[in-house]
C-alpha cells in the first residue's frame, strides 16, 4: 500500500479523527479487514460482518502492529484510552473512497493501466492468467483469490504501490449498478467481459438484468473494451461500448481467435492462438497447450491474451507465457492424483448451470479419452445457489445432463441440491447410478466406501455448499480446513 498519513486518510474518506495526537505524522503502509494480517504500521478496517463485528478485534489488531483503525463508532482500550481511529458512517463506503484516492495518486505518480474483468464465470482464472502475462511487462497488482466486490476491490487496491504499472481488478456483482459503482471507484482503462450466465439470477431478477449489469463495464472502460464474440449477450454490449472494441473467441470475425481447438488426455485445451487483422486480411498464430483443465478455459485464455495485448504486450510473448500455464487460485478444476490411482478434480468454489455443464463435460471426456483406457466417472454435486425462481428447474436439468453424459456414479449432496438427484432419476438413472445424501459427512462416508482405484471424481457446487472442503479431505490435502 502507498504510504498515507492519518490526516490524508481522514480527508479521503470524509472521516473524523479520534485518539490521534499527530495525524500529519502517523503513517500507514498496509491495510486489511483481518486483524490476523496486521503488521507494523497497519490500518485495521473494523468492518461489521454477518457473523461478527470487526470492532471487537480492535485491541488485538493494535497489539499485532496496527497504528490506526477505520471504524464506525468510538471505541477505547480496557484502560479507557480512545483507540486511534478515523470514524465514518459506513466503513465499506469509506473503503471505496480510500481506494479511489489511492488509484488517483498512483495514476498521478506514473503511467498506470487499470484493467477490469467481469463475467458470470471465469473471472478469477482470467485474472490469474492476465496477472502472469502482465508481470513480465511491469509491476502488477491483482486480487488475491476472488476479491471482486465492494470490499474485495478496495482490498486489491490497497496492495498496489506508487510504481504499479498494471492494476487488474476483478469485478463481481450481486445487483444492477454494482459494476458501475466499482467503475466509479477505479475508472478502468480496459474492460473485459467474459460471458453472461445464470449466476446470482435470483438477486438480479433474470439473465437479461445480469447482461445489463455486466455491460456497465463496457460503458465505463475508457481506452478499450474486450468482448466475447461467441456469447451473444456479451456481443450485444458493443452497442454500449464507450471505447473501441476488441473481439475474442472462436468466431472467424474475432481479432484474437482460438483455432483448431482440442484437448489432450489430461483435459488440457490445445489450440492455435491466432491474431486476425481484418484490415489487411492477414493472420498469424501460435500453438498453445494450456495447463488448465477443461475446454471451457479457452474463453479465459483468449480474454487474458486480448487484454494483455491491448495493454501493450507482444502476442508472441503472450503465447509463450500461456503455453503450459496452469491454475493459480484454488478450487478451479484443481487436480490431485491420489496414491491409489483416484483422480480428484475440485471445482467447488463457484457454480451456475453453465459452469456445472462444462465441468461435467470435462469429466466425461477425461473418463473416456480418445486414446487409452476408460475410467469410471464419479460426480459429487452440491447446490447451485442464488438462482431464485430458476433453482429447481436448473438443478433438474443438470441432473438430466449427468445422465446424458453417461456419468457412471453421481452423488448429490444436500437438501438444496435434491432436485438435481430427482432430475437424474427421471431422466433414466436408477439407484445404482444416482445417489443422494443430506450432509457432506455422509457423502464422505459414501465415497470412502465406494471409490475404486482409477476413478476420476469431480466435486462441483457453489461455495456456500461446502463441497470444496469435502474435496480437499477426499484428496488427502494436508491444508484441508
Amino acid at each position: 500500500m502507498i504510504a498515507l498519513t492519518a490526516a490524508e486518510i481522514a480527508s479521503a474518506v470524509g472521516g473524523r479523527l479520534r485518539g490521534v495526537p499527530a495525524p500529519e505524522s502517523l503513517t500507514v503502509t498496509h491495510a486489511d479487514t483481518d486483524s490476523r494480517s496486521m503488521r507494523a504500521d497497519s490500518l485495521f478496517i473494523a468492518k461489521p460482518g454477518e457473523t461478527t463485528d470487526g470492532h471487537l478485534f480492535i485491541d488485538s489488531a493494535l497489539k499485532a502492529g496496527a497504528v490506526l483503525v477505520l471504524a464506525e463508532r468510538d471505541t477505547q482500550s480496557g484502560a479507557g484510552d480512545p483507540h486511534p481511529a478515523v470514524i465514518v458512517d459506513d466503513v465499506v463506503t469509506a473503503m471505496g473512497s480510500l481506494a479511489s484516492e489511492i488509484v488517483r495518486r498512483i495514476r498521478a505518480h506514473s503511467e498506470t493501466t487499470v484493467i477490469g474483468i467481469t463475467g458470470s464465470a471465469g473471472k478469477t482464472t482470467a485474472k490469474d492468467l492476465l496477472k502472469t502475462l502482465l508481470e513480465a511487462e511491469g509491476p502488477t497488482a491483482a486480487p488475491q483469490g476472488s476479491y471482486n466486490g465492494e470490499v474485495g476491490v478496495p482490498l486489491t487496491i490497497f496492495t498496489a504501490e506508487l510504481g504499479t504499472r498494471y492494476l487488474v481488478v476483478e469485478m463481481g456483482a450481486d445487483a444492477p449498478g454494482n459494476i458501475a459503482q466499482l467503475c466509479e471507484m477505479v475508472r478502468p482503462d480496459i474492460g473485459v467481459v467474459l460471458m453472461v450466465g445464470s449466476a446470482h439470477a435470483g438477486k438480479f431478477g433474470g439473465a437479461d438484468r445480469i447482461a445489463r449489469t455486466k455491460g456497465e463495464l463496457a460503458e465505463c472502460a475508457s481506452a478499450h473494451v474486450i468482448l466475447n464474440a461467441d456469447d451473444t449477450q456479451v456481443a450485444a454490449m458493443a452497442e454500449r461500448a464507450a471505447a473501441p472494441v476488441t473481439w475474442f473467441g472462436e468466431s472467424p470475425d474475432a481479432e484474437i481467435q482460438a483455432q483448431d481447438v482440442t484437448t489432450d488426455a489430461a483435459g488440457h485445451p490445445i489450440f492455435t492462438l491466432a491474431h486476425h487483422d481484418s484490415d489487411s486480411a492477414s493472420s498469424e498464430g501460435w500453438r498453445i497447450t494450456s495447463g488448465l483443465t477443461g475446454a471451457h478455459h479457452v474463453t479465459n485464455l483468449l480474454a487474458a491474451a486480448a487484454a494483455a495485448h491491448r495493454a501493450g504486450a507482444d502476442l508472441q510473448s503472450i503465447a509463450a507465457a500461456l503455453d503450459g500455464l496452469g491454475p493459480a487460485s484454488r478450487w478451479r478444476m484443481e487436480r490431485t492424483e491420489r496414491a491409489d490411482g483416484v483422480t480428484i478434480i475440485n471445482d467447488a468454489y463457484n457454480a451456475n448451470p453453465e459452469s456445472m455443464r462444462e465441468a461435467l463435460k470435462t469429466l466425461a471426456r477425461l473418463a473416456r479419452p480418445e486414446e487409452g483406457q476408460d475410467r469410471r466417472a464419479v460426480a459429487v454435486l452440491g447446490a447451485m445457489l442464488e438462482l431464485g425462481a430458476e433453482h429447481n428447474i436448473a438443478h433438474i436439468r443438470t441432473g438430466e445432463t449427468v445422465v446424458r453424459l453417461n456419468i457412471d456414479q453421481t452423488l448429490v449432496v444436500g437438501d438444496d441440491a435434491y432436485p438435481l438427484y430427482r432430475g437424474a432419476v427421471a431422466e433414466g438413472s436408477w439407484n445404482e447410478e444416482a445417489h443422494w445424501v443430506p450432509t457432506a459427512e455422509e457423502a464422505e462416508a459414501w465415497l470412502r466406501e465406494n471409490l475404486r482405484p482409477g476413478d476420476i471424481v469431480l466435486f462441483k457446487s457453489s461455495n456456500g455448499a461446502g463441497l470444496r472442503l469435502l474435496g480437499d479431505r477426499v484428496a488427502g490435502r494436508k491444508d484441508a480446513e
